[in-house]
């Protein structure tokens, strides 16, 4: 019997395939086990075409034996089988596939007619005929005994790689093996490599190694898997049950089981799409934050399956960054792989899916904001960081999607609201969205700068992340309304012209003491000028430019980050019916009478000029930034307590 040469340029390609095209030799029982649920569906296929009632889709199956001694992992299935010219075409010509070969050729001739039920049998996994070539990654002999569908006699297949092959019919004895008594089927007889160089071949012999391989990859394989008496495989995917048959604990078990969580998931989202690329999706939204969210450990994505087998356990490309929380999966018959099923050829249909579960992710948040507001605003505690992460990424170009989605703590309703919320609540002569940011509500609250706003019955949306500030300056406007800092320099545009007039007034009245104060300040702040905002309070330090005063402490706490290169321009406004500055206004004109500065214990400043770096240094600490110079600070305080005993 003469060996025979692969018709392929054999021993590059086949060296390619087992050393390049697989990057994980685990998947060679992944692709034995989808070659026998194609060689199940064809003989179904044939059986409901030809309606042989002998044929019964539940006696077939596909069966592992592991032998230790003689070291022999065996991959049976009693399905369509292979003559010998099939044997020859489908394994001696690498990259020639019998499930693709058999699914243009049957299907193609299916006519108008035929049972619609033998059209759905076939879902033919393979397409490329290389998947049974993974085997050498683990063997160094393979033998493949094949009795086709209608015929007695059985063909061997024998190689140990990239020489050739032979193939001999050997005699149909009965009792010979289990395998000759079956009517058709293929066998698959893998001599496991010898362990060294670090590689444990000899796990795959192993009980436990194949039932979690199963698992992971094949569990939803439509025949059962035996190991023994077991049945390795779920085979119906949760997913592919009636909907009204599936029960929330069903979802729940399944959830808690395949993602390792103790908590129930908050929300389940299941879906079905048939268009451009047709799939089924099962997602979950967690009820808490995982261990290693915030992390770099962490991958999102979602499990792909093509036709119920595994493709990849983390598809990043299926979920947004911004719904990176997501838990689930995907499967779809409809994915152009490539010929190692490792890893996806189109992009644009992984697009066209991914668009889709985003609109259905969305709606299911918007239900969940609606109909169960508690059950939200946890969620929201626990991932709505990433939710505004998206808002402020790619240039807010995600506005539309997540902008209704994202709560924020309201100074009049007390507790998270809406940006419709808010809008809805405004008052007629309202024409901002106003805001303030910080540490927390409750030293938001005590800023300077809300006491104007909240005196005008306006309600203020305080920001407590350290994302807030550059989310909202991102999304510019909500419904055309704008968004306005409580602590900008722009708060100008909302008083009254009556109003504008008396302040202009005020400041040129005391234009020499403003420039004084400024002078005193230096490079400190960008003009010290007269407030129409403040009430109780005397000074308070506002800002203008692209860089507020809660951007720049952000900034600043960054690593590496240059303080001076991450610094707002910064304004003092002095509040013009304070007494402090009635006082200030007195000493400045009294020294300028007097031709003298005023110089303390000769420190080099005026009165007026240790006031104002006390005031300017109390406006810091109110607005949460660090002072310059805090034994200086403490001094100043200690000379006015002193200086009058």
């Amino acid at each position: 019997m003469s060996k025979k040469q692969f018709k392929a340029e054999s021993k590059k390609l086949l060296d390619l395939m087992i050393n390049s095209i697989y990057t994980n030799r685990e998947i060679f029982l992944r692709e034995l086990i989808s070659n026998g649920s194609d060689a199940l569906d064809k003989l179904y296929y044939k059986s409901l075409q030809s309606g042989d009632s002998g044929i019964k889709k539940k006696d077939f199956f596909i069966e592992l034996i592991p032998d230790k001694d003689l070291r022999t992992l065996t991959i049976r299935d009693n399905g369509i089988g292979m003559t010998k010219d099939e044997l020859e075409t489908n394994l001696g010509t690498i990259a020639k596939s019998g499930s693709q070969i058999f699914k243009s050729e049957e299907i193609s001739d299916t006519s108008e007619s035929t049972d619609s039920k033998a059209k759905k049998a076939i879902d033919i996994i393979g397409q490329f005929g290389v998947g049974f070539y993974s085997s050498f990654m683990v063997s160094d002999l393979v033998t493949v005994t094949s009795k086709a569908f209608n015929s007695d006699e059985i063909y061997k297949w024998v190689s140990s790689g990239a020489d050739g092959y032979t193939v001999e019919e050997i005699p149909l004895n009965a009792s010979a093996s289990s395998f000759h008594k079956m009517k058709s089927g293929t066998e698959i007889v893998l001599h496991l490599k010898d362990d060294k160089d670090g590689e444990n071949y000899s796990t795959y012999l192993e009980d436990y190694t194949l039932r979690e391989l199963v698992r992971k990859y094949s569990d939803y394989i439509r025949y059962p898997i035996k190991l023994g008496d077991d049945t390795l495989n779920t085979m119906e995917p949760i997913w592919k049950r009636q909907k009204s048959k599936v029960k929330d604990e069903d979802y729940n078990d399944y959830y808690k089981s395949k993602f390792g969580d103790f908590m129930d998931p908050v929300r389940v989202i299941r879906t079905s799409v048939e268009g451009v690329s047709s799939f089924t999706s099962l997602m979950f939204i967690p009820g808490h934050v995982p261990f290693d969210y915030y992390s770099k450990d962490f991958e999102k994505g979602l499990t792909l399956y093509s036709s119920g087998v595994m493709i990849m356990e983390k598809c990043p490309d299926l979920l947004p960054d911004y719904f990176n929380f997501v838990q689930g999966l995907v499967d779809s018959q409809d994915l152009s792989l490539n010929i190692s099923r490792e890893t996806l050829q189109q992009n644009r249909q992984l697009k066209n899916i991914e668009k889709n579960l985003e609109k259905k992710i969305k709606r299911e948040l918007e239900d969940f904001l609606k109909n169960d507001r508690e059950g939200y605003e946890k969620f929201f505690g626990n991932f709505g960081r990433q939710l505004k992460y998206g808002l402020y990424d790619d240039f807010g170009i995600h506005k539309d999607t997540l902008q209704d989605l994202v709560l924020f703590y309201s100074s009049s309703e007390k507790k998270l609201v809406t940006l419709a919320e808010y809008v809805e609540r405004m008052k007629d002569d309202q024409k901002f969205i106003y805001y303030a940011s910080g540490e927390s509500v409750d030293k938001i609250d005590l800023l300077p700068q809300t006491e104007y706003i909240k005196s005008k019955g306006y309600e203020i949306l305080y920001l407590t992340d350290e994302v807030d500030e550059f989310v909202i300056q991102m999304a510019q406007d909500y419904k055309d309304k704008q968004f306005m800092s409580v602590l900008s320099e722009d708060m100008s545009q909302d008083e009254t012209e009556e109003d504008k007039a008396k302040l202009a007034k005020a400041e040129e009245e005391n234009k020499e003491l403003l420039d004084y104060i400024k002078e005193s300040l230096g490079d400190k702040v960008a003009e010290v000028k007269l407030s129409p905002r403040l009430t109780g309070s005397a000074a308070t330090i506002t800002n203008k430019g692209e860089i507020s005063l809660e951007m720049e402490k952000v900034l600043r706490s960054m690593p590496m980050a240059d303080s001076n290169q991450f610094q707002a321009e910064r304004i003092l406004e002095l509040n013009p019916d304070h007494e402090v500055l009635s006082i200030m206004k007195k000493a400045f004109y009294e020294s300028k009478a007097a031709n003298t500065d005023d110089d303390k214990e000769g420190s080099g400043l005026s009165k007026v000029s240790r006031y104002a770096n006390l005031l300017y240094n109390q406006a810091l600490l109110i607005s949460g930034l660090p002072i310059d110079n805090p034994v200086e600070f403490a001094r100043e305080i200690n000379a006015l307590i002193t200086e009058n005993k």
